[in-house]
């Protein structure tokens, strides 16, 4: 599903960005389609340099935000990419699921009605976003789904200027979710797997059915509120997900520093009665051969590198 989202084809090398941190990264195609981490760089940012929001303007120093850019591209030996992949900040994008009440019978009445639903998810008047949408699956009861993804025309124009005066052809930028999201396509039809990306102040989890989205959540919390909130996730799955649709949820992705696998677990079991799978890069089809390289600095980017 995330695959439609990037046509025609992109490079295999992506930017990700974060409040603390520029990730600069290529893949390469290995054996039974997993990938390997050709050349790759993660560069400290300094504070106050980028303050990501989805409302608010986010890099407030222009200067040093390209500079660190440059240090990143130039570590990882990617000075001569031109053609980028970026994986935006988990706070500069949205997520969601627009449902509708019936199939409209005219594309343009189909466009004026998730207009107004982008714009009640969104809390931000349709025409100053830049939205993509992907139709998915129905709900149980039949209604059209569209799995959605929107940033704010004013804050991406800051990035795209900063990429521009580097010479940059930025042609795919995404939220973080849906590049991490990415190592969890490929599942069958009938089970169900979770990803949940930790934030700054919280963070998101997207639910996949097969390879579609399911359910979007973006939790708002301090970091000694996230065990409580993943556990009412989780009972949120078992009482309504699950109990009404027939899923199965079968494994994890956790990507952040702020979630520590051994907890989740015990979290899950409590919530589900069961034990589940947390995903290793290498279950995911994702070679690390450096130490150095922090699964959760490259998830996003290498994601939509993967795209390609």
């Amino acid at each position: 599903m995330f695959s439609s989202l990037s046509k025609p084809g992109y490079p295999n090398a992506a930017i990700g960005l974060e409040r603390s941190s520029v990730t600069a990264i290529s893949l390469q195609r290995q054996g039974g389609g997993n990938f390997g981490i050709k050349q790759a760089a993660t560069i400290p940012l300094q504070a106050g340099v980028l303050e990501p929001s989805f409302f608010d303007r986010n890099i407030i120093d222009v200067r040093e935000f390209a500079a660190t850019l440059r240090d990143a591209v130039q570590r990882s030996g990617l000075m001569s990419q031109k053609r980028w992949s970026i994986a935006l900040p988990s706070s500069t994008a949205r997520t969601a699921i627009l449902t509708l009440d019936a199939e409209p019978v005219a594309k343009k009445e189909t466009e004026e009605i998730l207009d107004w639903k982008a714009e009640q998810s969104f809390g931000c008047p349709a025409a100053e976003l830049r939205v993509l949408r992907k139709k998915i699956t129905p709900n149980r009861d039949g209604r059209p789904r569209f799995f959605a993804a929107a940033v704010k025309l004013s804050v991406i124009d800051e990035y795209e200027t900063v990429f521009e005066d580097l010479g940059w052809k930025a042609g795919l930028i995404l939220p973080r979710a849906i590049g991490e999201a990415n190592w969890l396509s490929g599942g069958a039809k009938d089970t169900d797997s979770l990803l949940i990306s930790s934030q700054p102040d919280g963070f998101t989890a997207l639910l996949l059915r097969g390879e579609s989205p399911y359910v979007v959540r973006s939790v708002t919390c301090l970091p000694n509120e996230i065990d409580d909130e993943v556990y009412r996730l989780l009972m949120f799955y078992k009482d309504r997900v699950s109990a009404e649709s027939g899923g199965y949820l079968e494994k994890m992705l956790l990507v952040g520093r702020d979630l520590v696998p051994a907890k989740i677990l015990e979290i899950a079991s409590e919530a589900l009665g069961r034990s589940l799978r947390i995903l290793r890069p290498d279950d995911v089809g994702l070679y690390l051969p450096d130490a150095n390289l922090n699964f959760d600095d490259i998830a996003a980017p290498a994601g939509l590198a993967a795209l390609s």
